[in-house]
């Protein structure tokens, strides 16, 4: 990076503007393509331009220099995979409409690749022989494509993207647990030199199976993730992580069953009105098709169900919400007023473990303008399998300490994983153990999305007049801005040379035309670490140095500001 030329805005491929692309809805959106970061190529699709370049390109410096300290070794693999290896683990179906297909001339089937535990899995296969040959780190920086279907948020939530994704193989679990801690001690690493404010949370593994799961979560009014922390202990999940604990009740005092008339309440709100109860006395019932087969789904009547939940725990089968059409063909379906009694073993019920043994409910009776109370989990009605499936609430208590939960939005930066033996199994990587037999290798798979830390730094740390980069991350070191007459750009460009010697990155606006006012409105929002200017004392030598950050200001000769600046 030092003794880099010096960038002139004169010449800088990039524009920044003054109002909000219209499409943009959080502030890293709105503030990247302002600046002259990234331009939209198509939806979810970007373009990095010099600046953004510079930017990604140092969190990338920083991910191999610390995955380097640990002793992995950087690859390169494709991101056009075949078919084969992914159906072979089941993921080919598992991933469902994200997964990018396409054929070649030839009708071959291939995918664009969101992740490579497959082709790394092989590639190990294909290169490692025997117990010496583990344990083994390898990781590479590619772009990952997923066709989601609603690209938003910018970079935040884009169809192609850049990840660092890294693979560990070793002999035992013991072995895992040790790559897996190297990982976890690096990603915090990494994250504190890039200046994010980050939690480590207890996550669910998805589509990529395995065990243990941590996700890295960096606090945002943009993120996507809902995470709960604990205001007592140390305990920390993202919500479709945490599960309510079954807890079964005495109902040996509560009265038989009884059918009760309630025209015109097919919701929760409705019935609860009509009778004068509590919507959590009541029991939701709610319809979907896993594959194809009607499942109801019973929740409290004052809690709403996840489908981030119910879709984790029916995958790889596709969930979706019943339809018109669906009722239509099920006269034994009273849309509005089904309840868990009676539907037997035409549907297959699921219910929360707040639903739990003995709990007493309002419910649908199955017939219209009726509902059911007195409705008695184990006793009226039974459950084919418990699922803790409810929207987790502010002040739900702490699965470890009981304490009421604080819950906060943020963006997924990381996520490690200890897979176990899911793809060695499928892909039957072995090597040759010390006893001479054959030993089944143990994986772990561990991710950073790179191009997302560019947009979460730019969520947590960006003010009212723009981005505010840290020195380890920015895209120069110093922002020179000449105030507009031919001194002071002389003066300007004549620094910038003395401070590329001196082993800065430099930054300088020598536009010619452009008014002081426009000049300093851009270096505050492109958001370099300090913001230099030849003014109105030019003519004796003398500059302004501002903290982008801070705002603090101070005149400097030149020669002061130099010496200021290097030592930094």
């Amino acid at each position: 990076m030092a003794n880099a030329p010096v960038q002139r805005m004169s010449q800088l491929m990039a524009k920044t503007l003054r109002d909000d692309p219209a499409d943009a809805e959080v502030l890293s959106h709105k503030l990247l393509v302002r600046a002259g970061y990234v331009r939209r190529t198509a939806a979810g699709i970007w373009s990095w331009l010099p600046l953004g370049l510079k930017v990604l390109s140092n969190i990338e410096r920083i991910v191999r220099e610390e995955m380097d300290a640990v002793g992995a070794q950087e690859v390169l693999l494709p991101a056009l995979l075949p078919r084969e290896p992914y159906e072979a683990t089941g993921r080919w179906e598992e991933y469902g409409a994200e997964l990018f297909r396409l054929q070649d001339r030839k009708g071959g089937d291939y995918l664009l690749g969101p992740t490579h535990e497959e082709i790394f899995t092989l590639l190990v296969k294909d290169q490692a022989s025997s117990y010496k040959d583990l344990p083994v780190i390898l990781y590479q920086i590619q772009n990952k494509y997923r066709d989601e279907a609603r690209p938003r948020a910018g970079i935040l939530r884009g169809r192609e993207f850049l990840m660092k994704d890294s693979y560990s193989f070793d002999l035992d679990e013991e072995g895992l647990a040790k790559s897996y801690a190297l990982h976890r001690a690096a990603y915090q690493r990494i994250f504190e030199r890039l200046g994010l404010d980050y939690r480590i949370v207890a996550a669910t593994a998805g589509a990529m199976g395995g065990s243990k799961s941590e996700e890295f979560l960096a606090p945002a009014e943009a993120g996507e993730d809902t995470f709960a922390d604990c205001p007592n202990c140390d305990f920390a999940a993202n919500t479709e992580a945490i599960a309510y604990e079954l807890k079964p009740v005495d109902a040996s005092g509560v009265p038989a069953l009884e059918e009760i008339p309630t025209p015109d309440t097919p919701t929760i709100e409705t019935l609860a009105a009509y009778l004068g109860v509590q919507a959590s006395d009541t029991l939701k019932n709610l319809l979907v098709k896993v594959d194809g087969e009607i499942v109801a789904i019973g929740v409290p009547g004052d809690r709403e169900v996840d489908m981030g939940k119910v879709e984790e725990h029916f995958a790889p089968a596709g969930v979706e919400l019943v339809t018109e059409a669906d009722f239509a063909g099920r006269p034994d379906l009273v849309r509005g007023y089904v309840g868990p009694q009676g539907l037997g073993e035409k549907v297959k019920y699921v219910a929360d473990p707040r639903v739990a043994p003995g709990t007493a409910w309002i419910t649908g009776a199955n017939k219209a303008g009726t509902h059911a109370r007195n409705v008695v989990s184990g006793r009226d009605f039974e459950v084919d399998e418990f699922v803790d499936v409810v929207v987790v609430q502010e002040g739900d208590p702490c699965p470890k300490c009981g304490t009421g939960l604080k819950l906060d939005r943020a963006i997924e930066i990381g996520h490690i994983f200890q897979l176990g033996q899911k793809y060695t199994n499928a892909l039957k990587l072995d090597v040759l153990g010390q006893n001479g037999k054959p030993v089944r290798v143990t994986m772990g798979s561990y991710g950073i999305g790179v191009s997302r830390a560019v947009a979460a730094l730019a969520e947590q740390t960006a003010d009212e007049h723009g981005l505010v980069w840290s020195r380890e991350v920015a895209p120069a070191d110093v922002h020179v801005v000449a105030a507009g007459k031919a001194l002071q750009t002389e003066l300007a460009l004549d620094v910038s040379e003395k401070l590329r010697a001196a082993g800065l990155r430099v930054l300088v606006d020598d536009r010619a035309g452009v008014s002081p006012g426009v000049k300093f409105t851009d270096a505050e929002l492109i958001g370099v670490p300090q913001i230099l200017v030849a003014g109105r004392r030019s003519a004796e030598g003398v500059l302004e140095l501002k903290d982008r950050k801070t705002g603090e200001r101070e005149e400097l000769t030149v020669d002061e500001a130099i010496a200021r600046l290097a030592a930094n």
